[in-house]
C-alpha cells in the first residue's frame, strides 16, 4: 500500500521585505527539513539556544492584529499566518525559516509571493507517510459575534462568511477545498485589508508602520483607495480564508475536516485548535493511503492512533 507522503522544499530560498507592523527591513530564509520535523521558526538575531520557535498552536501568544508565537524564553514571531498558508496551500510538511526579525515580511499582502518561492525551489517528496489531524466530532467556539466550526468531513474544506458596514465589502461568503491548486488559484492572491482611520490610529500606537498601498487595501468612508481596485470582487473573505488556512497549520499538520468560520478572526481560529485538542476523542492521526485521497468523496484512512 503507498501512502500520501511528506514534502520539503528542494532548495533554500530567501526573501526580504518590510514588515507590517515594524516597519523594518526582514530577511528570511526557507530551507528544507528532514521528515516529522515540522514548520519551525530560528530567529537568527537572537542567541543561539533561545532562538528555536515552533509552529505550534499552543505556543500563539498574540492573536489581537496578527498570529504571534513564542518560545519559553520568550523569543517571538509574528505576521506568521500568510506564509504559513502558502506552506500549507502548496503542501509543505517540513521546513526551517530563519527570519531576522519580529515579524515574517508583508510583502503584497496576500500569500502568492511565498507560493512563488515555493514553486521557485521545487517541492520533494520524503520517504516518511504525511500524518493528517482527522476531525472525529464537530466542536465550536463562540466569541460574541464570531463563530468557528470544525466538523468530520472526507476532504479539507474551507468556509467563511463575512459581513462589514461598508458598501465595499458588505456580506461575502466563500468556500473552497485545498485540493487540485485550488489555494493558488482561489485564495493566495487575496490581499488584507483594513480601513484608513484604523490604519491612522494605529501609527498613533507604533503599529502598522510599514503598512502601504502596497501591501493591503485600504478602505476609507465609502471607497477603496487602491488605484488598482481588487484582485477579486470578494477579496476580503478569500483573504478571511488565507489567514484561517496558515491559523489552522498551527494544528501540527493538515486538517482533514471541514472549517467554517463567520466573522472569524486569529483569536477565534487559535481558539479552536485549543478546543479540538482538548480531548481526544475530538480527532485523531491518520494517514492517506492514495495520493488523490484529498480529492474523493470517499478516502480510505489508515488510522495510527497516537498520544495527544
Amino acid at each position: 500500500m503507498t501512502y500520501v507522503m511528506q514534502q520539503t522544499l528542494r532548495k533554500k530560498v530567501e526573501l526580504s521585505g518590510i514588515g507590517l507592523h515594524s516597519g523594518k527591513d526582514i530577511n528570511i530564509t526557507v530551507i528544507p527539513a528532514a521528515p516529522n520535523h515540522g514548520v519551525v521558526f530560528v530567529r537568527t538575531d537572537l542567541s543561539i539556544g533561545e532562538n528555536v520557535i515552533p509552529a505550534q498552536w499552543d505556543n500563539v501568544v498574540d492573536t489581537k492584529l496578527c498570529t504571534v508565537i513564542a518560545n519559553e524564553y520568550g523569543a517571538s514571531v509574528g505576521t506568521i499566518e500568510h506564509l504559513m498558508s502558502a506552506l500549507r496551500g502548496c503542501g509543505i510538511d517540513n521546513a526551517l525559516i530563519e527570519i531576522d526579525g519580529i515579524e515574517v515580511p508583508a510583502m503584497d499582502g496576500s500569500a502568492m509571493p511565498f507560493v512563488t518561492m515555493i514553486e521557485e525551489s521545487g517541492v520533494v517528496s520524503q520517504d516518511t507517510p504525511r500524518r493528517i489531524v482527522r476531525v472525529l466530532k464537530e466542536v465550536s467556539v463562540i466569541d460574541g459575534d464570531k463563530c468557528v466550526t470544525l466538523k468530520p468531513d472526507d476532504v479539507s474544506v474551507f468556509d467563511g462568511e463575512i459581513d462589514f458596514d461598508h458598501d465595499k465589502i458588505g456580506n461575502q461568503r466563500f468556500s473552497t477545498q485545498l485540493i487540485n491548486g485550488n489555494f493558488k488559484h482561489d485564495i493566495a492572491g487575496a490581499r488584507t485589508f483594513g480601513f484608513y482611520h484604523e490604519a491612522q490610529w494605529l501609527r498613533s500606537q507604533g503599529l502598522g508602520l510599514g503598512g502601504s498601498l502596497d501591501n493591503a487595501i485600504i478602505l476609507d468612508e465609502a471607497s477603496i483607495i487602491n488605484p488598482d481596485g481588487l484582485r477579486f470582487s470578494n477579496e476580503f473573505i478569500r483573504h478571511k480564508l488565507l489567514d484561517a488556512i496558515g491559523d489552522l497549520y498551527l494544528a501540527g499538520g493538515q486538517i482533514l475536516g471541514r472549517y467554517d468560520g463567520i466573522k472569524a478572526g486569529h483569536a477565534v481560529n487559535n481558539a479552536i485548535l485549543r478546543e479540538l485538542f482538548s480531548n481526544s476523542e475530538n480527532w485523531e492521526y491518520t494517514t492517506i493511503s492514495d495520493v488523490q485521497a484529498l480529492s474523493m468523496p470517499q478516502v480510505e484512512l489508515q488510522k495510527q492512533k497516537e498520544l495527544a
